[in-house]
């Protein structure tokens, strides 16, 4: 029997192999206002192409748009695999 953190690294590495055969992920922003948008990006989409197409969806402009986890906020000029942003993962969409 594996010990619990192979086992783990090895779902990730799966994760990482799957998402990057697919190129392109559907990410999901919730603003908690009761709007969820959902995303269809690549990998190396930078997070103010993201931006960009929340506001084509929302109708919100995109410099007044933040999008952040927790407590990072994500800067506009980091690609999404830089941060680790993967299929179906879930982040938090706020209005400046």
């Amino acid at each position: 029997m594996f010990p619990p953190f192979v086992f783990f690294s090895v779902l990730r590495l799966l994760d990482i192999f799957v998402f990057s055969l697919l190129k392109d992920g559907d990410v999901v922003l919730n603003d908690r206002l009761g709007k969820k948008v959902r995303v269809k990006c690549n990998e190396d989409d930078t997070i103010g192409d993201l931006k960009k197409l929340v506001a084509a969806q929302t109708g919100t402009r995109a410099d007044k748009i933040r999008i952040q986890k927790w407590y990072n906020i994500y800067k506009d000029h980091i690609t999404l695999q830089d941060y680790e942003i993967h299929d179906g993962m879930g982040l938090e969409l706020y209005y400046n």
